[in-house]
């Protein structure tokens, strides 16, 4: 009998293995130095950026600009095959120019967050670089018999008339964000916002951590074990401590110049840092001057050798 058992578990464990197999587009995984994520799939030559996940890696997510509209597409993993990329439309078919960017999805996969501007507050025939001047508003958008419905904004505690960037849902369902709206702090802070369920929010806090003002979280694990930071060009990481955030620590990539890095993500299982950056044209400010935008990816080492150093 114990023979028999011994068999039963190698072979369940053998299986098992081959489950737990992530499929990246069939690319090879990334080491320590960056490469870029899904070439001719993903990156192409219009300007993309923020790639993330749903739970299970079995929906990828990613933004690219389309005639001056930011769209976000997906592609699906079907019977272990990625299917075709394609847009998600979030607004209604009189929209023809649009900004929805940064998604982040639930842990069952059924509702994402993502950085939105109000369509009634422009025209259609507006610039890239006027969109990005009017406020911001974090939108949801709900996953029903497999397709992704028309967005809404977010309830009122969270979606206000100041800018609101950068959602990130927790495990809980809970939503850090960045937001200018008044406080004591003054200028842009990170909040976290508690799901309450029903789709309601506690009032958003600020969240502190031990950084210069301009460095603010843009991730946060769905554990909220760890968060990354921007500031000044660079990524950081900074650690949960018994609720304590300490003090971030600069994440060592080959940062160019002229080139912002932003929108950090990790893969469901950690073993890889997700990044975007745009190229700037140094005569022009803004979106409008943005000729590049392009996604990484790399070996997480280099984030978690921060924690030891």
């Amino acid at each position: 009998m114990n023979k028999f058992l011994s068999i039963f578990l190698i072979i369940v464990t053998f299986f098992s293995c081959k489950n737990d197999t992530i499929s990246y587009f069939d690319q090879e995984p990334p080491s320590t130095i960056p490469e870029l994520f899904a070439p001719s799939i993903v990156n192409t030559d219009s300007i993309e950026l923020n790639v993330v996940f749903n739970y299970d890696n079995t929906e990828m997510f990613f933004s690219r600009i389309v005639d001056n509209s930011f769209v976000i597409h997906h592609s699906e993993l079907i019977n272990g095959k990625w299917s075709d990329i394609k847009p998600i439309k979030m607004y209604n078919d009189d929209v023809l120019v649009s900004v929805a960017c940064d998604p982040t999805i639930t842990k069952d996969g059924k509702t994402m967050y993502f950085l939105g501007v109000d369509p009634k507050l422009y025209k259609n025939d507006v610039t890239r670089e006027e969109l990005y001047t009017i406020p911001p508003d974090i939108y949801k958008s709900k996953k029903v018999n497999g397709k992704w419905e028309l967005a809404s904004k977010v309830d009122f505690s969270v979606s206000t008339e100041y800018f609101e960037t950068y959602p990130v849902v927790t495990a809980d369902g809970s939503l850090y964000f960045r937001s200018n709206r008044p406080s004591d702090e003054g200028g842009m802070n990170t909040y976290r916002a508690q799901y309450l369920g029903n789709e309601k929010f506690e009032t958003p806090v600020i969240v502190n951590i031990k950084a210069k003002k301009n460095e603010l979280i843009t991730y946060v694990s769905p554990d909220e074990r760890y968060a990354i930071t921007n500031g000044e060009g660079k990524f950081q990481i900074t650690f949960n401590d018994n609720g304590e955030w300490t003090k971030p620590k600069e994440i060592p990539l080959k940062y160019e110049s002229n080139w912002h890095y932003y929108c950090p993500y990790m893969s469901s299982d950690e073993k890889y840092f997700i990044f975007s950056r745009k190229y700037n044209n140094p005569e022009k400010r803004g979106w409008a001057g943005v000729e590049k935008g392009e996604v990484y990816w790399v070996n997480a080492d280099i984030l978690f050798s921060a924690k030891k150093n």
